[in-house]
């Protein structure tokens, strides 16, 4: 989106990036021609952050995960390197 001279200059006053302007935008509250971010709009999200960064560390330590879909369907789930262990266990044992 396009920026004003004047909203340049008022994020160069305030210590405003450009990241967080983005932020603000994508993740605040519309409040008429207002878009509002606040504290405990931030606390909700990084809460949110934490149970995802726990949720993809639990899909690291598996390895990774594959999910199997057919149109709106989810037919199953599995991990990564299933396939390649139960190869690794054949080929070990000759």
């Amino acid at each position: 989106m396009a920026r004003t001279r004047h909203m340049h200059q008022r994020m160069g006053q305030r210590g405003v990036t450009s990241r967080l302007v983005d932020l603000t935008s994508h993740y605040g509250m519309e409040s008429g021609d207002r878009i509002v971010l606040d504290r405990k709009n931030v606390e909700e999200l990084l809460a949110g952050l934490e149970t995802f960064r726990k949720d993809l560390l639990s899909i690291h330590e598996k390895g990774g995960l594959v999910v199997i879909e057919s149109g709106e369907t989810q037919i199953t789930v599995y991990r990564t390197d299933s396939f390649n262990q139960k190869k690794k266990a054949t080929y070990a044992k000759h």
